[in-house]
């Protein structure tokens, strides 16, 4: 049987097959939860129950609006694209869904161990924006068509700051692999040996960025802006409507994996005595979506002109600088001492 697996093409198919279910259908039945623990965080800050009827404590809230979504009539508007139309969401989703391929959640745990991990998932999230300006442009009404074209404004500002943050990342650990950038970050000092600390104020602009990337408020202007009704989606309805709203909550998922994996430690234990495992990948990615929450809960929403202001003047300059600081810091060990030993994985 293992012969079969191993080396006849079918063999080697069903068990790809195989380990992409093990990932997408735990990671889609943990969607529902963390929807259901950002309703409640939002609720507790806003001194309310939050969903609290179906289901124990409402924990089947997330599945009965998934099941309402399904049942919805499918409307299309007279004008538009049907092909274009329909195939946005499913981009949206599919973009958002392929680039946990590269994701370790534990050592060796990941589908596909690529030297370039970095570079894939930068390149995937790249194109989840043709989803957003196809369901924009295909809808044939101009408020979407606006919402879509600020949102790929957003978004391909805020890829240009998380994408050099990410070089200072690749620079002290000497690699593209996360696997190798988590273990990097092993060392006896446990907590302190991950690039939270040395790569600290990049780690609050990594975490902003983030959440204009992924649409999140305060950053959620191509989805609430009052003179574009809805975003890019509002002409959409029923299941497409719910595929969007899918692949922004991975794609939020995703940001959050991608910071633990390179400034929290990934899947390494904080305290050196005790084992490293994907039990404390899952608590690190927890703590960075509760953080998320509660920006989505006590943050006024920013002006679009402050949005782009934020990113162009304030987040590109200060990340290209820490590239310049790191790359000087790597290149002469000797003057920065611990420093230098932190970053370069010394």
């Amino acid at each position: 049987m293992a012969d079969f697996f191993m080396n006849h093409p079918l063999g080697i198919a069903l068990l790809i097959i195989g380990q992409i279910f093990l990932l997408v259908i735990p990671l889609l039945v943990a969607l529902a939860f963390l929807m259901y623990a950002d309703r409640k965080i939002w609720a507790a800050v806003q001194m309310r129950r939050g969903p609290n009827v179906v289901g124990v404590f409402g924990l089947l809230q997330s599945f009965a609006d998934f099941g309402k979504y399904i049942v919805k009539e499918v409307v299309v508007p007279a004008g538009a694209d049907k092909s274009v139309f329909f195939m946005a969401p499913m981009v949206s989703l599919v973009m958002a869904l392929i680039a946990w391929a590269v994701i370790p959640f534990n050592d060796g745990w990941v589908l596909s161990n690529i030297n370039v991990a970095i570079l894939y998932v930068f390149a995937v999230s790249s194109l989840e924006v043709y989803g957003v300006i196809m369901g924009g442009w295909a809808s044939n009404s101009k408020y979407p068509f606006l919402g879509s074209l600020r949102s790929a404004a957003q978004m391909i500002s805020y890829e240009v700051s998380i994408g050099l943050i990410i070089i200072g990342v690749i620079i002290s650990s000497g690699s593209m692999n996360f696997g190798d950038i988590v273990m990097s970050q092993k060392g006896d000092w446990g907590v302190f040996n991950w690039y939270w600390l040395p790569h600290f104020p990049m780690l609050f602009l990594f975490l902003i960025s983030a959440l204009a990337e992924t649409n999140r408020p305060p950053f959620d202007l191509p989805e609430a802006e009052s003179e574009l009704v809805a975003g890019y989606q509002v002409e959409y309805s029923s299941t497409p409507f719910l595929l969007f709203m899918i692949g922004e909550l991975v794609a939020v998922v995703l940001m959050c994996a991608l910071i633990s994996l390179m400034f929290f430690g990934g899947w390494l234990s904080p305290v050196p005595f005790l084992p490293d495992g994907i039990v404390w990948m899952i608590l690190k990615m927890g703590f960075v979506f509760f953080i998320f929450s509660m920006v989505k809960a006590i943050t006024p929403r920013y002006r679009y002109d402050q949005l782009m202001r934020l990113g162009w003047k304030v987040f590109l300059p200060f990340s290209l600088v820490w590239v310049v600081f790191v790359a000087f810091a790597a290149k002469f060990e000797w003057f920065w001492g611990v420093y230098a030993r932190w970053t370069v994985g010394g």
